[in-house]
């Protein structure tokens, strides 16, 4: 799978996100709260729900994928990154953490007690993906990465962590860390992951998407079933607002339009 004279001596284990660490996407969640205080429209939360639909019955494929990506950039071009900044640590919290699946957590719990980094590789965007690899107890996080442009998201991806990228993301970890591929672990539902999940020695599908549950049939791979998903709050201790914001430096797409909606919701109560 890798180069022997590029291999490292130490130990990842690499988890997607989405129905692999969290019960649902962590970039759809926040619908809801957008239709309620009249951010986007009735039109933009039934294709958020579609999309919802579609991907807990089968996966994102690519196509979807990439046209997730385009409505969400597009939703929060224009944002402020300061006001995301501020109050990211508040709107995620009340909208993710309950979704955490406890199997991932102890997993990951099993993981770290082996002595192996936990890195969450995820398509969503950096400032979702590193506050909950911090509340879980991950050492590293990607995610996809917005363009910033005068303090503003500009609507353009500079990274998109998706695909054949996740498995580009945890090749340059691994020169950057002295990580071993061929020792290390992966951990995904989808297809679209194969590529992350076929660049490890040690692949596992959980709760599969009928496509890549063939896959791992036909290649022996583990598969594990993930059902149980609980608050965060009730079983590892919540970072510090100063640990969540440097977390979150890196901004993007989907939590800049659901802390704008606090913002919004917060202002009209004032």
């Amino acid at each position: 799978m890798t180069d022997r004279a590029n291999e490292g001596s130490r130990v990842a284990a690499f988890f997607d996100l989405d129905k692999t660490v969290i019960a649902r996407s962590s970039t759809l969640a926040f619908s809801r709260p957008f239709f309620q205080e009249g951010l986007i429209n009735r039109r933009a939360v039934l294709k958020g729900a579609y999309a919802q639909f579609v991907f807990m019955l089968a996966g994102a494929d690519a196509d979807q994928m990439d046209r997730m990506r385009s409505h969400i950039t597009a939703l929060c071009e224009g944002w402020d990154v300061g006001q995301v900044r501020s109050i990211v640590e508040e709107t995620l919290h009340d909208i993710v953490d309950p979704l955490v699946y406890k199997e991932a957590t102890q997993l990951i719990g099993d993981h770290r007690e082996e002595g192996h980094d936990v890195v969450v590789v995820s398509a969503s965007g950096e400032e979702l993906v590193a506050p909950i690899s911090t509340m879980i107890g991950a050492t590293l996080s990607v995610g996809t990465r917005m363009v910033v442009a005068e303090g503003r998201y500009s609507g353009e991806v500079g990274f998109y962590c998706a695909g054949e990228n996740k498995a580009i993301a945890i090749k340059q970890l691994a020169d950057q860390h002295d990580y071993d591929l061929s020792r290390c672990y992966a951990y995904s539902d989808s297809i679209s992951d194969l590529p992350l999940l076929e660049a490890v020695g040690h692949p596992t599908a959980v709760n599969p998407d009928r496509a890549l549950r063939k896959v791992a049939a036909q290649r022996g791979w583990p598969v594990l079933t993930f059902s149980d998903p609980v608050s965060l709050r009730a079983r590892i201790p919540r970072p510090s607002g100063t640990a969540v914001a440097v977390t979150a430096l890196g901004l993007g797409a989907a939590t800049a339009a659901g802390v704008a909606w606090y913002g919004l919701r917060r202002r009209r109560r004032s």
